[in-house]
């Protein structure tokens, strides 16, 4: 069967299937498929020959297709909030701090990013629980993400269109090595989420270095000279999750001159987010090394790992360091699905400046 007599009778199912599992985060090839649909389509229309369903049915479907993948992700990102953010952390291929530099694009261009997010890679499999997550209506969400999807999809089939003659080449010669031609696609695209896998993986030796766990960094806290504690998560994920090891100092990997100019080399500094493998909190910490200081160690595990383990956390509100933060907290603190523990007794961390660290 030639892939002008396939795009023909199963092009729509094929762009709702593929351009829905793009948007699920599956590794199929939406943008080369409506490219290939597109160049099928008007081959077709030049030589005459009955099609399907016009460039704008097939515009239709992969609007349909797109919004119903993203919508799974929209609403888990509504119902579980950060916790969704770090599914898609552990399964995606690609870097962890893609998901940060997501969340302040999000936080500076709001909903709109949804616009543009399928152009860029990374963007719109964490903006769309994002956008969930921060609470965007639901009717915003489907007519945002809607027309970025359009403005995408049109794209692709515009692209088949303009280059509709030297893709029949393409079919041609694909037409001609038939099975062979399979194999080939199969293996590049094999090879390509291999080497996704081994660039995460090649990273991930990159920064593996000494770390810190949540009970030293308890016995730190207790001990004298006290050690400084980044929290580096992102403006954006602390309205998600509006809570701090105790005597944390916000800190911006991009202010890394600031960073030098205020803290000494000498002094221990521990260093913490909420993605996991603690990517962007081992690569702060090399960073830092890099420049100078002698003891800067990330937290094994993060946030999660300090909470999981017993230790108090306290409300971003008790801390001045982000006044900004105080109106968002008091409307997103619901949607935290973690508890604050109660102070009970502790004293030792008290003296030590810590007001609110004992374990539960």
């Amino acid at each position: 069967m030639l892939l002008h007599d396939l795009v023909d009778r199963f092009g729509p199912a094929i762009v709702f299937v593929n351009v829905m599992g793009a948007a699920l985060g599956l590794p199929v090839p939406a943008m080369p498929t409506l490219i290939v649909v597109g160049a099928s389509v008007e081959l077709m229309a030049l030589r005459g020959s009955g099609v399907a369903l016009p460039l704008l049915g097939m515009l239709a479907l992969a609007v349909a297709g797109g919004v119903l993948g993203d919508l799974v992700w929209f609403q888990g990102g509504r119902r579980y909030g950060d916790r969704t953010l770090k599914t898609i952390c552990k399964l995606s291929l690609s870097r962890d701090t893609c998901v940060k530099k997501t969340e302040r694009f999000f936080g500076r261009w709001g909903v709109r990013v949804l616009l543009v997010a399928k152009f860029i890679p990374g963007l719109s499999l964490v903006s769309v629980p994002l956008a969930g997550a921060m609470g965007v209506r639901l009717r915003s969400f489907i007519a945002h993400d809607g027309a970025g999807i359009a403005l995408w999809a049109a794209v692709g089939l515009a692209l088949g269109v303009a280059f509709a003659a030297e893709l029949e080449m393409l079919f041609a010669l694909i037409a001609r090595l038939g099975r062979q031609a399979i194999m080939v696609v199969a293996i590049a695209l094999a090879a390509y989420i291999a080497y996704r896998w081994w660039r995460r993986r090649a990273l991930m030796a990159t920064l593996e270095q000494a770390r810190v766990s949540v009970d030293e960094l308890y016995a730190l806290m207790n001990d004298r000279p006290l050690p400084t504690i980044f929290d580096i998560r992102s403006r954006e994920k602390r309205v998600l999750d509006p809570f701090v090891i105790p005597g944390s100092v916000f800190a911006d990997e991009r202010e890394l001159q600031k960073i030098i100019a205020e803290y000494d080399p000498a002094q221990k500094i521990i260093i913490y987010c909420s993605c996991p493998n603690e990517v962007s909190a081992a690569w702060m910490a090399k960073t830092l090394r890099n420049a100078g200081f002698r003891d800067v160690v990330p937290l094994t595990g993060g946030l999660d790992a300090w909470r999981l383990a017993g230790f108090e956390v306290s409300r971003l509100t008790e801390f001045g360091e982000d006044p900004v933060m105080t109106e968002e907290v008091g409307e997103m603190a619901a949607m935290c699905p973690w508890p604050v523990k109660s102070p009970g007794n502790s004293a030792s961390l008290q003296e030590a400046g810590f007001p609110h660290g004992d374990r539960a």
